[in-house]
């Protein structure tokens, strides 16, 4: 598993069944990660990456469970060469994700971190906040992405006196769409006309870079780009050349290509405002995740069948041998 925090390392403890072990990393460090999986029979993921190396550092691995929905840091050949099962949670942070998104709107378009540091160094800069800041009322908003976190972020805009649009491979129905107040778009027109996009689509050989230079030209001048799903899915050089030439006027990012990232162009500008892939990252919703994830597994070591959805790889299930 992943390194936590202390607290977390408590309530983990709380839940687990009895006679259950865990051993969480001491860092994220690669070998802290492969040296926790040595003897697991069952893994639980956030962001750690289960590949081929780390298969062969835990022999006794049987079922990884992902406490979240995007599986992109699994290789899947790698799990069926081995005959473990993976699995992922739906939904299991959308409410969370979609605050956060919210967040990151309202502080980009505000300027908030800017005007934080620099009231507390002592500088008052009304004058200049009322030359910054853009208002999100009154502006329309792009979701690309309306799965159960882009459609939270729907829900959770109805009162800001926005204009929803949406893009989606897969559409909702008439009724889901009328119900959020939102309007379908070509993904090129939605680029075109929104002021605000936010990206909540899975990682993928289609989606990798789907905001890359040209589409990156095709924003609206002065729109704002938020990024609560996967870093890869922006060309962060680009985004910074366009920020530079002020064609996009903020953008709020909680992932990156690279993670853990400890230096980027993006972090020296003003107008970035930046998260540690935290968007889901609340102890009130470890709890509940944890919790299906724990649940997951039990179902899965005695052979019984998970919920619709969640199983993404199968493997021979049952008791330990």
């Amino acid at each position: 598993m992943d390194a936590v925090d202390p607290k977390i390392r408590e309530e983990i403890g709380r839940l687990l069944p009895a006679g259950w072990q865990v051993s969480c990393t001491v860092s994220n460090e690669k070998h802290d990660r492969h040296a926790a999986a040595v003897h697991a029979d069952v893994a639980m993921i956030i962001g750690t990456g289960v590949d081929a190396a780390l298969l062969q550092d835990a022999p006794n691995l049987r079922f990884v469970q992902k406490l979240g929905a995007g599986v992109d840091n699994v290789d899947p050949d790698a799990c069926r060469r081995r005959n473990v099962g993976v699995a992922r949670l739906q939904a299991g942070n959308a409410a969370q994700v979609a605050e956060h998104t919210l967040l990151l709107m309202l502080a980009a378009l505000r300027g908030l971190p800017y005007f934080d540091r620099r009231t507390r160094a002592g500088s008052w800069l009304r004058a200049k906040g009322r030359a910054r800041q853009r208002q999100l009322a009154g502006k329309t908003v792009g979701i690309i992405g309306l799965g159960a976190i882009g459609q939270a972020v729907a829900r959770r805009l109805v009162g800001f006196d926005v204009d929803v649009v949406y893009y989606d491979i897969k559409r909702p129905s008439e009724v889901v769409e009328r119900e959020l107040a939102v309007r379908f778009c070509a993904f090129e027109e939605l680029l075109s006309c929104a002021d605000v996009v936010s990206l909540h689509v899975p990682l993928t050989a289609e989606t990798r870079n789907m905001l890359d230079v040209r589409h990156i030209g095709l924003l609206k001048p002065g729109a704002t780009v938020i990024n609560c799903a996967r870093g890869g899915l922006i060309d962060e050089a680009a985004l910074h050349d366009a920020l530079e030439r002020n064609d996009v006027f903020a953008a709020g990012l909680d992932t990156f290509d690279v993670e853990p990232l400890h230096s980027s162009p993006l972090f020296a500008r003003e107008d970035v405002v930046v998260t540690p892939h935290l968007a889901g990252a609340t102890l009130e919703n470890f709890v509940k995740v944890f919790e299906r994830g724990l649940r997951n597994i039990e179902l899965f070591l005695a052979g019984q069948q998970l919920p619709e959805g969640e199983l993404v790889i199968g493997a021979t299930a049952g008791p330990k041998p």
